[in-house]
């Protein structure tokens, strides 16, 4: 049986990857049928969290990311879409994960203060990650979207698929 490939759109809060990621699940998934999405927030109803700290933090993005694991070995895609903070959680991923793709969605501190959908950057929220949490920024991802609304989500997910071979033609 093939491995699956897991995509994993990483960024904070707003940097739109709930958007392209779910883009490019619907269009992986219009090719092929063993394609499943998990984006970090909805995901609360399958792993509870277990808190904020960063234990906690990191406990509920290994649960995650071994799930992620698991289906790629059953041959099923996975777009996982989470801020996941810490090099250690990409580290694991890149060390567990066979086919492992990871796409860094990378935005100007004005362009968060300015969507701000979930009021989380003006609001004064504590414990949130790359106001008062750190964020350990992506050091080597397979690519890098700068998503400051320069271009469509239809543009930027075209050139994702070209790049990980999964155009038509490709």
């Amino acid at each position: 049986m093939e491995t699956g490939t897991v995509y994993f759109f990483t960024g904070l809060a707003g940097a739109g990857k709930t958007t392209l990621g779910g883009l490019f699940y619907r269009r992986l998934k219009a090719r092929k049928p063993n394609v499943f999405c998990m984006d970090g927030d909805a995901m609360d109803g399958v792993f509870p969290r277990t808190g904020y700290s960063t234990a906690a933090r990191l406990k509920d993005a290994k649960a995650q990311f071994r799930l992620c694991r698991a289906l790629a070995l059953q041959g099923i895609d996975v777009v996982m879409c989470s801020i996941s903070m810490y090099d250690e959680i990409r580290d694991w991923n890149r060390a567990n994960i066979e086919n492992y793709r990871e796409i860094y969605i990378k935005v100007t501190r004005d362009t968060l203060y300015r969507r701000d959908q979930k009021q989380l950057y003006s609001s004064g929220a504590k414990e949130v990650v790359g106001v008062d949490l750190p964020y350990d920024e992506p050091k080597a991802p397979d690519a890098v979207v700068e998503n400051d609304g320069q271009e469509t989500p239809e543009v930027i997910v075209t050139r994702l698929e070209m790049q990980f071979g999964l155009a038509d033609g490709a």
